[in-house]
């Protein structure tokens, strides 16, 4: 697709009232999406001048950082949708409480109808799952935590 046109497409998103827009040409497909600042926000911090605040997107929901175990954090490299299993029903890669070594499969992110297998990158015991299944994950949002077996 054209990028004068995907260009377009964010204009038009961000000059109306949609949060998402899809569009597909032949075997391409393209889905812009935005996240709306919160009706009730919290007090802006005082170090932040007010216009950058104004457009800083919208944080992803992350626990806070007390509510975490201690433990190493799998985040998403990627925007998509979690899964935590192969298919709807089946058992799940990991659990709570599961050890896992470099190289498990943790979970499935799907992007643009194409899966990426998320692994491990250090052995540990599954210490917290911080994303349910089939819910949208941004990139860098925290999805694990593991604990040093």
């Amino acid at each position: 697709m054209d990028i004068r046109k995907v260009k377009k497409l964010i204009e038009l998103v961000e000059n109306s009232d949609i949060d998402e827009l899809e569009i597909r040409e032949a075997e391409e497909c393209v889905r812009i999406s935005r996240r709306r600042a919160p009706e009730a926000a919290a007090p802006a911090p005082a170090h932040l001048p007010a216009s950058v605040l104004a457009s800083a997107p919208a944080p992803a929901a992350v626990p806070p950082e007390a509510t975490l175990p201690e433990g190493h954090v799998v985040t998403s490299p990627m925007v998509g949708t979690y899964y935590q299993s192969s298919s709807p029903g089946a058992k799940p890669f990991v659990t709570l409480g599961q050890p896992v070594q470099p190289g498990d499969t943790l979970c499935i992110i799907e992007a643009m109808k194409i899966l990426n297998q998320i692994e491990a990158d250090r052995a540990g015991i599954v210490r917290a799952m911080l994303i349910e299944d089939g819910h949208p994950v941004e990139f860098g949002q925290p999805l694990f935590v593991i604990e040093p077996a």
